[in-house]
């Protein structure tokens, strides 16, 4: 059974326990520079930004599993361009080719494919599709559980607007160590449900 909301909240305060202030400087040094890319339209989004949103994720990733707010860590998709760009771009267009049909279809593919760019990280021989489908099989009959772990952070969302905005640099890498802190937790159920299916 997966944990509660409030367990996975918790893990990622513990996680970002002495490396919030790290983690507010991470978000700012990624949202400037997938900002900047962003006034060169198509392309500056495509060769920067895509991978940078890897390298957040992974940034968070690795803090939930005790290692340090690396800021370096933001430009780690661009050591493997190619796989990371080539996936993050296919994720992009199947959800922006799903919100062509209506708006909620598009939000349910964005969490079916949410978990990609953990597999990317943990399982450097799935790109394209391949890692699309695995975050998939992974989310299924899991993507409400996730948007519920998002809704838990209205409350928190709100506030940062009477901060002037500053706020959000220290929740989104609070939502992000969340995220991860549920890869984790789904990766381990995975594991044992595969384990009981050979088993059986």
């Amino acid at each position: 059974m997966l944990k509660q909301n409030s367990e996975l909240r918790a893990e990622a305060r513990v996680a970002l326990t002495d490396k919030w202030v790290m983690g507010a400087v991470t978000t700012l040094v990624f949202g400037a520079v997938s900002g900047a890319a962003s006034y060169i339209p198509v392309v500056g989004t495509i060769l920067v930004a895509l991978p940078m949103m890897y390298g957040y994720s992974i940034v968070m990733l690795s803090v939930m599993r005790g290692g340090e707010m690396n800021i370096g860590g933001l430009f780690d998709g661009f050591s493997d361009f190619g796989r990371i760009v080539g996936t993050k771009l296919l994720q992009v267009i199947y959800t922006f080719l799903w919100t062509l049909l209506l708006v909620i279809p598009g939000i349910i593919k964005n969490y079916s494919y949410a978990m990609t760019d953990f597999i990317l990280k943990d399982q450097p021989e799935l790109a394209n599709n391949a890692a699309i489908e695995k975050s998939m099989a992974m989310m299924d009959g899991n993507k409400m559980k996730l948007f519920l772990l998002d809704l838990s952070f209205i409350g928190w969302a709100i506030l940062c607007l009477f901060t002037f905005g500053i706020g959000f640099l220290f929740l989104q890498p609070y939502v992000q160590s969340a995220h991860a802190a549920f890869y984790e937790d789904l990766k381990a159920q995975t594991v044992v449900e595969e384990e009981v299916i050979i088993e059986a």
